[in-house]
């Protein structure tokens, strides 16, 4: 029994005291108030590590995988399988959020008033296509704010290695080797990730916690308990079908360090590093984890589509317009996944999927300080679900293209390496 209780105590430790720092900054916060500010250079210290690592550990994670693959089918299966996933999931997520804000409507007794803003520009979506896929300059590839362009570079470099036969061999092998150098980095940074997050945790409760508790406050009340919920319940029947009841306690005992970091630092890139840790623990293959986490990212956002469907019932609701109607309903289920793939992520990265629902609403400009004020106080929860969204989401990729025996067999091998 004690021998159990010290096993448990080994894995659960980190997470535990993780925590436990979180809740202790937050404590600061409340109690220190504004002066919590003095804090957040120790925070901005962790997350500066975590994104100065982010990028090269994207390029080689990514170009790595793809550059092994000898089968070209298995990497259109996990890219296919991918986009599937996210799309599905990002839908039963808006739909859920349709239903809950008709129930509550997250507008209703709230009176709101704030100065005029300035006019915001119309969105060209042709050209934030292209800038959202491609950048102008190699230099600009070397960049978290372009991820995406980033990913897609790093998954053609991957697949010329491959198609170049042995001579690509050794810059594969050098690919995987960096893979493993930039992920010991990133678990001799997480040592300090308690301080970091703790530290980060009470300024930015000390400086914006009392918003929480102003006009904003039922959409919160709304919102936070509505992430929480789905994080459990649908989680749990992703992770289900992703590897029934031993899916469930895998992805349940690995995803507490996932969450707690995403929910502290509101970046998905941020907590990419934590992500591929926890996978490999659950049993997820490289070449997945390599391509779907770094992918979800910047496009699978769960967490975006439940705020960008809560954001635009707000405006309806601040404008007197009535959120009704099949067609009401379907071009907000768009615009919340559009939205959620245009999210970069990184904080505050949310501002473009905000300009888009006013500009593509035709909200007036006024509207635009409103939705960025609910963006941001959203933005924790949020984040989690998209980042621990891409976990379960590299294990429904897994069971689709590895079949529904997948993490018996990762269990099998496990057992007989040990």
């Amino acid at each position: 029994m004690d021998k159990k209780k010290t096993n448990l105590w080994n894995y659960y430790r980190f997470p535990i005291i993780l925590l436990s720092s979180i809740i202790l900054g937050s404590v600061i916060g409340l109690i220190l108030k504004e002066k919590a500010v003095v804090l957040k250079p120790f925070g901005d210290i962790f997350l500066n590590l975590m994104f100065t690592i982010v990028v090269p550990l994207v390029f080689v994670t990514i170009a790595s995988a793809v550059s092994s693959m000898v089968d070209m089918k298995r990497l259109g299966k996990i890219i296919g399988n991918m986009l599937l996933v996210f799309i599905v999931t990002g839908l039963i997520a808006s739909i859920i959020m349709i239903v809950v804000v008709n129930i509550f409507p997250p507008a209703q007794g709230v009176r709101i008033d704030l100065p005029q803003a300035e006019e915001v520009k119309p969105l060209s979506t042709g050209d934030q296509i292209v800038a959202a896929l491609t950048v102008t300059d190699f230099p600009l590839l070397i960049s978290r704010k372009n991820m995406l362009p980033l990913i897609i570079f790093s998954i053609f470099f991957g697949l010329c290695v491959s198609l170049i036969g042995e001579k690509g061999q050794k810059i594969s092998e050098g690919l995987n080797l960096l893979s493993e150098v930039f992920l010991k980095m990133v678990s001799i940074i997480m040592y300090y990730a308690p301080i970091g997050l703790g530290a980060y945790f009470a300024a930015l409760i000390g400086d914006f916690g009392p918003e929480l508790l102003g006009s904003y406050a039922r959409a919160m009340v709304v919102y936070y308990p509505i992430c929480f919920i789905y994080f459990f319940i649908a989680f749990f029947s992703y992770s289900y079908f992703a590897g029934g009841i031993e899916g469930v306690k895998t992805y349940f005992k690995n995803v507490f360090p996932v969450a707690i970091t995403s929910l502290a630092t509101q970046s998905s890139i941020a907590t990419l590093p934590v992500n591929l840790d926890a996978t490999e623990k659950m049993g997820v293959p490289k070449d997945v984890r390599d391509i779907v986490l770094p992918i979800g990212a910047t496009a699978h956002m769960d967490g975006s589509c439940l705020s960008a469907i809560l954001k635009i019932s707000f405006m309806f609701g601040i404008f007197n317009m009535p959120f009704k109607g099949i067609g009401t309903y379907v071009s907000a289920i768009i615009i919340s996944v559009l939205s959620g793939v245009v999210m970069s992520g990184v904080p505050g990265g949310g501002l473009i999927g905000e300009m888009l629902i006013v500009n593509l609403y035709g909200f007036p400009a006024e509207a635009f300080p409103i939705i960025a004020t609910i963006g941001y106080l959203v933005d924790p929860p949020a984040t989690m679900i998209n980042v621990t969204g891409d976990t379960v989401a590299s294990m429904m990729v897994t069971r689709i293209i590895e079949g529904k025996g997948w993490m018996k067999k990762k269990i099998y091998q496990k057992s007989k390496v040990e």
